[in-house]
């Protein structure tokens, strides 16, 4: 066992860095390090301070180390003059470069423990972020801005939209519209924009394996122009079915977008910040619908004269992104990969990773080239049929559920109608509070899901959304007896959100595309797309004859849901965080050799960790 107090020597304690090296070291030098690895581990300490925690200079001593060792153990020559290892005295090094060589390349390279050092700051303070990973991942979640948006829009100018309904239709018709027929009409206008999303995101597959992640979100903005002509041009045609094809249209982009941006930012993001990045998909949805929000007040665009303005606006986020993505890359997984550019993608992840030292990112893409080359091509039917996929796809459906069935699209969808019986003056702008909320809490996520993982987020989110559904439904069940149940009731709906958005909001979407290799990704992206859209429209349609059934009692429906859902999640949804694609197949292809059945998410996460069961 290591001499812990050793390290406590040698680890600066005067910031709250060096204590955090210290914990870090703590845990897993007990866990996965052997005694002969302590003088490494001092000199390593050492450097720390020498280079005052320069990330860049520290994160590249590793394969330089690895690769002078086997230099040593396969020539016996002597260490360059002032690398790493000549810092060691010779006495030292003697007996343990044997053991060094053996227990670096078997235990201390899969630690990814420079990536845990890195993750204490916030992603902004990290080597890995480079200026060239910002755009890209920047101008990629414009697609998830218009998805948030074209979400929110419909809400705030509803009655607006209804009397230009019924003016068409009085013209048409020479007759005022029945309520049925509007009330029908004004369903198809929120619901299409759903069932498009439906088409779109199962269409994901076909677009990136031939286009490409990059040319396929360029692509796709054709529809975005398209719809933002339909439905800002309505009002001037008298045509309501201008309006609903817009919507269908701009459900369609939307749809396609959810599975384009998780990909493509999941694919360029280094390992040691996936989860963060990723989770900025989430960020831009959120802001969206917050714009949507803020544009929708009636001073602004909300209003009978400037309505189709805020539908269109859809067009200003697409002519952004067209300009800027010409300037950002091509997955280096897909050229590699799919492509087989191997040039290409050196290339590429060369600017992306602002160094030249890309040899571990290269050679763990050769590899998953290399098994992807062996495997048939996965299709959407092979994913069930496989034992392989079965069991990552039905998380991945599951987490997507979890998503849309928290009840966060209800609270959304009705959040004004809720203020107002809450007793709010101005139930419009507690609505933009929740929204403000919304997004707060997605950068809270974005900077703490590589520090806590993916996994304890999830619970944690699920278990504070379940206790403020059922504070939510005590507060209005009430609400006629206790006034003050209504500040009550704002302060589930805000909890409510809030934990939405540290685990259930931005989770589901990335993990998806972690869970699976190269080859079936796209097809699994499709599929939970789906997945996340059908239930979408569900709640959509559903909701408002639950509600008029159940009364304040609605959402317990919610909570049981997510009391499923956090069970589900604690059994069978593994850690990601830390992982490469392939470590994270290769959890559940032994998962599923030894029978999916008699393991748990902590079984598989031991599997992911490199522990043996059977010890």
């Amino acid at each position: 066992m290591l001499r812990l107090e050793v390290l406590q020597k040698v680890v600066r304690f005067d910031d709250i860095r060096g204590r955090g090296y210290y914990d870090y070291w703590r845990f897993d030098a007990a866990v996965h390090l052997q005694a002969d690895i302590l003088p490494y581990l001092a000199q390593l300490s050492k450097l720390f301070q020498k280079e005052n925690v320069n990330f860049m200079a520290i994160k590249n001593h590793v394969p330089v180390t690895m690769e002078t060792l086997r230099k040593i153990k396969a020539t016996g020559e002597q260490q360059p003059e002032g690398s790493f290892l000549a810092q060691v005295e010779e006495k030292v090094m003697e007996p343990y470069t044997d053991s060094l060589f053996r227990n670096l390349e078997l235990r201390f390279q899969q630690l990814e423990i420079l990536d845990a050092f890195s993750a204490l700051g916030p992603p902004g303070s990290q080597s890995d972020v480079t200026p060239q990973l910002m755009m890209a991942v920047g101008t990629a979640v414009i697609g998830s801005l218009q998805f948030g948006y074209n979400t929110g829009v419909i809400n705030a100018p509803q009655n607006i939209i209804e009397s230009f309904y019924n003016e068409t239709w009085t013209s048409r018709f020479s007759e005022p519209i029945s309520q049925t027929t509007l009330t029908a009409l004004w369903s198809i206008s929120v619901a299409i924009f759903s069932v498009g999303g439906m088409f779109g995101s199962f269409s994901v597959g076909l677009f990136v394996n031939r286009f490409g992640r990059r040319n396929s979100m360029l692509m796709t903005n054709v529809l975005a122009f398209t719809a933002a002509a339909f439905m800002g041009f309505s009002k001037l045609a008298a045509s309501w079915e201008m309006l609903i094809i817009g919507r269908f249209i701009v459900g369609l982009y939307s749809g396609l977008s959810t599975g384009f941006v998780p990909m493509y930012v999941e694919e360029i993001s280094p390992t040691s910040i996936r989860g963060a990045l990723g989770t900025l998909h989430q960020l831009g949805v959120v802001t969206g619908i917050l714009m949507a929000q803020i544009f929708g007040i009636e001073s602004i665009m909300g209003n009978a004269s400037l309505w189709p303005l805020l539908l269109g606006f859809t067009l200003l986020p697409a002519v952004v992104q067209c300009v800027l993505l010409p300037f950002c890359p091509e997955s280096p997984r897909y050229l590699l990969i799919n492509c087989n550019e191997e040039s290409k993608a050196l290339s590429v992840l060369i600017k992306l990773r602002g160094t030249e030292n890309v040899n571990e990112d290269m050679q763990e893409m050769r590899e998953e080239s290399q098994k992807m080359m062996s495997e048939k091509k996965v299709t959407i039917p092979e994913l069930f049929r496989s034992p392989i996929y079965r069991q990552p796809i039905f998380v991945a459906i599951m987490m997507q559920l979890s998503q849309q069935l928290s009840g966060i699209n209800a609270v959304f969808y009705y959040s004004t109608g809720i203020f107002a019986r809450a007793g709010v003056s101005q139930p419009v702008y507690a609505t933009i509070g929740a929204g403000v909320v919304n997004t707060a809490f997605t950068v809270v996520s974005l900077f703490i899901v590589e520090r806590v993982g993916r996994r304890p987020l999830q619970l944690i989110g699920l278990m504070g959304m379940a206790f403020s559904a059922v504070l939510l439904t005590v507060a209005m069940a009430l609400l006629d007896q206790l006034r003050w149940m209504s500040y009550i009731s704002i302060v589930a709906i805000f909890s409510f959100v809030a934990f939405f958005e540290i685990g259930p909001g931005p989770i589901p979407w990335f993990i998806v595309a972690e869970l699976f290799s190269q080859g079936p990704r796209p097809a699994a992206v499709a599929v939970a797309g789906f997945s996340n859209w059908s239930a979408n429209f569900l709640v959509g349609i559903g909701f408002q004859y639950v509600e008029q059934l159940c009364g304040p009692y609605v959402f317990i429906i919610f909570t049981i849901l997510l009391l499923g859902f956090f069970i589900f999640t604690y059994f069978k949804v593994p850690e990601t965080k830390g992982r490469t694609f392939d470590e994270i197949a290769v959890g559940f292809r032994q998962s599923a050799s030894h029978g999916a059945d008699k393991y748990s998410a902590p079984e598989e996460f031991n599997i992911l960790r490199g522990h043996d069961l059977n010890l």
